[in-house]
Order: C-alpha cells, then sequence, then structure tokens
C-alpha cells in the first residue's frame, strides 16, 4: 500500500475564463499535516473540493487515498472526512443525535456505532456535553463536534477548510491538540487557512495565490530561504514611512504590522543608516529599530509582491 494518502498534479479548474486553481501539484503521506495557505479568494476552497470528489477538475490528476478525483469521486467522499469553514450541525439535535445521524450516513451498523461514539466523546473531549443541543455549544465546541462528526468511520485522510475561522486562540489551540493525535495515528490532514500561527504547526505548508502555488517546504526551511535580512522599525506616521522606505535602496520588501514596519534588507547596516536618514529628511519618527528572525507571514508577503511584479 502506498504511503501517498493525497498527490495533485497539475490540477486545474477554470470557471469560464477563470482561472481559480492553475496546476497546482504536492503530494501528502500518511500521518503528515499539510497546511494550505492563502489569502480569501486564492483557490483554497475549490482545490479542497476537487480533491474531496465535490468538483471535477478542468484538467490535471488528482488521486486520494488511490483514488482518481476525476473517476471515482464517490469512492473518495466514503474514504475521507470533511470538516467546512462553516459549522455543519444540526443545532436542534444534541451532540450525541448529530453523531447518531452522521455515523448512520456513513453506514456505521447498530452494533457498532454507539462503541464508535462513546469512542469519538472521550477522544473530542465531549462526554460532559453529550446531551447539549448542538446550537447552544460556544464556537470551539461546535468545531469539536464538526471533527468527531468527519472522523467517526474512522478515514485516513481528513480535509479541514479554515477548521478554526473565528474561534477564539484557546479553543484554537485545543482543536490543534485533538488534530496531533489524529496525525500521530497515521491520519493525513490538508488544512487551509490564513492563520500564520497554525502555518507553524504544519509540517508542510504551501503558499497559494490567485489559484497558483507560490513555494511548498516546511516552515522552518521556508523562513530560511528568505535573501537578505529582516529589519523591524517602529515608526510614525506608518503608512508614510512604508511607502518612502519600500522605495529605498536595498529595501527588498516591506510588510506592515500594527505600530511597526518589517522591512526585508540586503544589508542590515546599510539600511539602518539609509532609514534613519530619510526618516529625518521627511518628517518621520523613528522609536525603535532592530533585526529580527522573519516569520511565515513575511514569507508570504514576499513571495506574493514577486507575483505581483
Amino acid at each position: 500500500m502506498s504511503n501517498i494518502a493525497i498527490e495533485a498534479n497539475k490540477l486545474t479548474r477554470r470557471f469560464g475564463k477563470f482561472t481559480a486553481v492553475d496546476e497546482v501539484s504536492f503530494s501528502l503521506p500518511y500521518g503528515a499535516i499539510f497546511g494550505f495557505l492563502g489569502a480569501n479568494g486564492a483557490g483554497k476552497s475549490t482545490t479542497i473540493r476537487m480533491l474531496c470528489g465535490i468538483l471535477a477538475p478542468t484538467s490535471g490528476t488528482g488521486h486520494v487515498a488511490g483514488f482518481d478525483v476525476s473517476t471515482q469521486p464517490e469512492q473518495i467522499k466514503t474514504a475521507i472526512g470533511y470538516v467546512s469553514q462553516r459549522f455543519s450541525l444540526y443545532s436542534d439535535l444534541t451532540v450525541v443525535e448529530n453523531l447518531s445521524f452522521y455515523g448512520q450516513i456513513y453506514g456505521l451498523t447498530r452494533g457498532n456505532l454507539g462503541p464508535r461514539m462513546e469512542e469519538i466523546l472521550k477522544l473530542a473531549g465531549l462526554e460532559k456535553y453529550r446531551n447539549r443541543l448542538a446550537g447552544e455549544l460556544s464556537g470551539g465546541w461546535k468545531q469539536r463536534l464538526a471533527i468527531a462528526n468527519a472522523i467517526l468511520h474512522k478515514p485516513k485522510i481528513i480535509f479541514l477548510d479554515e477548521p478554526t475561522a473565528g474561534i477564539d486562540p484557546i479553543s484554537r489551540r485545543s482543536i490543534w491538540e485533538l488534530l496531533y493525535q489524529l496525525s500521530d495515528s497515521g491520519t493525513a490532514l490538508f488544512v487551509t487557512t490564513h492563520y500564520m500561527e497554525e502555518a507553524e504547526r504544519c509540517n508542510t505548508i504551501a503558499f497559494i495565490s490567485r489559484g497558483k502555488i507560490l513555494k511548498i517546504g516546511t516552515p522552518s526551511g521556508l523562513k530560511n530561504e528568505i535573501k537578505g535580512q529582516m529589519l523591524e522599525v517602529e515608526c510614525s506616521p506608518l503608512m508614510k514611512a512604508s511607502q518612502v522606505f519600500a522605495k529605498l535602496e536595498g529595501v527588498q520588501g516591506i510588510t506592515v504590522y500594527g505600530t511597526t514596519l518589517n522591512m526585508n534588507v540586503k544589508d542590515l547596516e546599510a539600511a539602518k543608516i539609509i532609514v534613519a536618514q530619510t526618516a529625518k529628511q521627511q518628517g518621520i519618527t523613528i522609536t525603535a529599530m532592530h533585526a529580527i528572525a522573519p516569520s511565515l507571514e513575511d514569507v508570504f508577503s514576499l513571495l506574493d509582491s514577486k507575483e505581483e511584479d
């Protein structure tokens, strides 16, 4: 049996003249967490819909659990778990009733549905909420229930489309602890997100923009690929500084963070001098300036700006 859970080769989807996904290629082994990063409209959800057998590709090939996305979509649907970015729950049913309903949809027999539900309730930490209406759960617990529904039939591949969107940081962390347990059991997880801190939790990440994959690699590997050095500048007025500093010699990219600018520069010491001189000339106040390590958001910003050039 192949260890490859998901494989895409130049997978493409067009809607008329618009190309939503443009020759996307990657592979994902069992037991790994693959982060698919990009802004809204970048092509994340269209890619996931093709891989789940919901949407036929225009061209290219894809295989999920050994099944062809073009010719075997129904087999794929039974082999995977899917968690959408909107809660796919019945609000007027209890936690247990939701699980029972989905278990029957997945074809679990009466004899093994009960034990499996108890196993899932424990795994997802939902035991104390078993008789609570799904509509009365908080956002974090609703998402835990959505994940529980998706893994009832023991799929070895799970797709999670923005699984923690709109959820508080503490709930987000607890959901990721659950995802790690699934990964440790050999389940392949394909996660779309626009949270860069979530991307740090993945084994491999791919940046997608305008339907194209810009880069694939490990979080640390991608950050190490940044050429030059990162300079953080705390200054005001911020947007004026961003526009002025972006034109300076040796500045390869610039990203705004709150009250600071993250600048990718060729030479750190030379950049400090020219930034300080320019700030004085332009009436920009600098309160702090120092070297920092690159973040994944810096990586994405630089890749995306190169794509626009």
